[in-house]
């Protein structure tokens, strides 16, 4: 398969695959989000990939789920449509990030925003540039009950998590760092060897335990309740969408209501 919105690029046992739309501010088209699966299920399969690193090229990491794309292809989708087809690409995708096998980590930059935000916090670690800003104003902006993954109170806290969905604030790296969602927080000169350094000493522990040791994290979570949540959340992110505070949202020009959302995240190409 030939990539076309994501790049993949392997240094030895290392693979880093990147949003690759930057003058759209790498927002994640269907087109993309398949190319991504695409790139999981190969990187799966080949034993020589050890660890894999989810960045985006350019100034952004992910300005977030391409909307106009969405409006163009799934506009009059019916709201069973909209379940079928979300529980399989943006939630499944998510779910697809979190349940791959081998150690992944998000590098990222610039704007993390909505559904760069799920998609980056579904990594196993995160390492942000100083310049990274994190938001999910969809509450606010679009009349949604958040994202499709709210993934958001297992990476920061409950408290922090409403506040910040609560609010639609901005969030930088230095205070994702405090509230626990962040690893490392690094100049932007230094984010890809930073990410590249951590992934390669993590590609030399033995293939087979550090799955195995994946594998017990990740039960640990679910038995806490974070695969639960989160299929609870979708069906209440769908709902959501079909109420009348969305439609009145639609009425008022949606294309509006994001691109308020991308200025007041700071999201440029």
């Amino acid at each position: 398969m030939e990539y076309q919105q994501i790049s993949y690029e392997v240094f030895g046992a290392v693979l880093r695959v990147c949003h690759n739309r930057p003058d759209k501010g790498n927002a994640e088209t269907e087109q993309l989000l398949g190319e991504l699966d695409h790139a999981l299920e190969r990187a799966r399969n080949d034993d020589a990939i050890r660890v894999l690193i989810l960045g985006g090229k350019g100034k952004h990491f992910s300005a977030g789920h391409d909307l106009t794309d969405g409006l163009a292809t799934r506009g009059s989708f019916t709201p069973e449509q909209h379940w079928l087809w979300e529980i399989e690409h943006y939630y499944g995708n998510a779910l697809r990030i979190w349940d791959f096998p081998k150690p992944t980590i998000a590098q990222v930059q610039g704007a993390c925003i909505a559904g760069g935000f799920m998609v980056a916090n579904m990594c196993d670690l995160m390492v942000a540039s100083e310049d990274a800003l994190f938001s999910d104003p969809v509450v606010h902006s679009l009349a949604a009950a958040a994202v499709e993954v709210l993934v958001h109170p297992w990476v920061m806290g409950t408290r922090k998590a409403k506040e910040f969905l609560f609010t639609g604030q901005k969030l930088t790296a230095a205070e994702g760092k405090e509230w626990g969602m962040i690893n490392h927080v690094v100049p932007r000169a230094e984010l890809e060897d930073f990410t590249m350094k951590l992934a390669q000493h993590i590609a030399l522990a033995p293939p087979v335990a550090i799955r195995m040791i994946k594998r017990s994290l990740n039960r640990t979570a679910d038995m806490q309740g974070f695969r639960n949540s989160l299929a609870a959340h979708f069906d209440t992110h769908l709902l959501s969408t079909s109420t009348q505070e969305w439609k009145d949202v639609v009425a008022a020009g949606m294309a509006k209501s994001i691109e308020a959302a991308k200025n007041n995240a700071g999201v440029k190409s």
